[in-house]
């Protein structure tokens, strides 16, 4: 066989592997209720329940963090987050969070919040400007 063959043989095979290990992570997303029906992992955006009760105590316990959100749909549920709370938590606009639901809580294995723009003010200088 020719080199070159074997070469693009192999760079498919990588193509090949590389797709499959990707798609294993990938979770579209859903609300609690889709996620409590399926029972795997699932991304889940919403808002922090201000009002109700956020714990953390690292003296007790530095890897555990819970809290409120309510989806898309206005469902709110607690979640427990096992890692320490984010810096600026309350500040945040949207979570994003992606996880399993464990009975009626939701455990997240990861956070993302997206914050309020630190550039907010030049934005909206620029909309008054333009009109």
């Amino acid at each position: 066989m020719k080199k070159t063959y074997l070469i693009a043989g192999a760079m498919v095979l990588a193509a090949i592997y590389l797709l499959t290990t990707a798609t294993k992570d990938l979770t579209v997303y859903a609300s609690f209720a889709d996620a409590s029906q399926s029972g795997r992992k699932a991304k889940i955006a919403g808002q922090l329940v201000q009002t109700k009760e956020m714990y953390y105590n690292p003296e007790k316990d530095p890897n555990y963090f819970s809290f409120y959100v309510r989806d898309a749909e206005g469902e709110e549920r607690k979640v427990v987050l096992l890692s320490e709370k984010p810096q600026d938590f309350e500040m945040s606009e949207q979570i994003v969070l992606t996880g399993k639901m464990k009975g009626e809580e939701f455990i997240a294995s990861e956070v993302l919040l997206k914050c309020p723009s630190k550039y907010k003010d030049e934005e909206i200088y620029i909309k008054g400007k333009e009109s």
